[in-house]
């Protein structure tokens, strides 16, 4: 998940970045309805239906999972664990930094460049590393629940 898959799922739902929860939903639901493969009876249009309401799923529950309103409802426990926890494992993947930290949370950050990577590697402390250049500087999304919602 790169910077630009971010970009075609606000296009594909046409939102800004600072799209509200209220209204994410509101979008969501009224792009089902219009393109609901049951309502579909041409059997191409229907799988090219399927197609849509599939990107459209996937294009929501991503663009929810890194809405303003959802960070800032989790952001007293992503500073507590940013600030005390140290990092378990780390790897970057198509743009994206993966960090699991010792309190069992996880975060994914999107946008790392790899030079960024390679320092936090190279780095003393990565942890350290992390606390001054990627925590805050990187748009992130909580990836604890979304291993448990699997």
């Amino acid at each position: 998940m790169n910077m630009k898959k971010i970009v075609e799922y606000r296009a594909l739902l046409d939102v800004t970045k600072t799209a509200t929860l209220k209204e994410l939903k509101t979008i969501y639901r009224n792009s089902m309805k219009d393109i609901h493969p049951d309502l579909i009876a041409d059997e191409n249009e229907r799988l090219e239906a399927e197609q849509k309401s599939i990107a459209i799923i996937e294009a929501y529950h991503f663009l929810v999972s890194i809405a303003p309103e959802t960070l800032e409802k989790t952001k007293a426990e992503y500073t507590n664990t940013t600030t005390t926890s140290n990092i378990a494992d780390f790897y970057l993947e198509n743009g994206v930094l993966y960090v699991h930290f010792l309190d069992g949370n996880s975060f994914e950050y999107f946008g790392v460049p790899k030079q960024t990577y390679i320092k936090m590697i190279n780095a003393e402390s990565p942890s350290r590393f992390a606390r001054r250049h990627i925590y805050n500087q990187f748009l992130y999304r909580s990836a604890s629940k979304l291993v448990a919602a699997e």
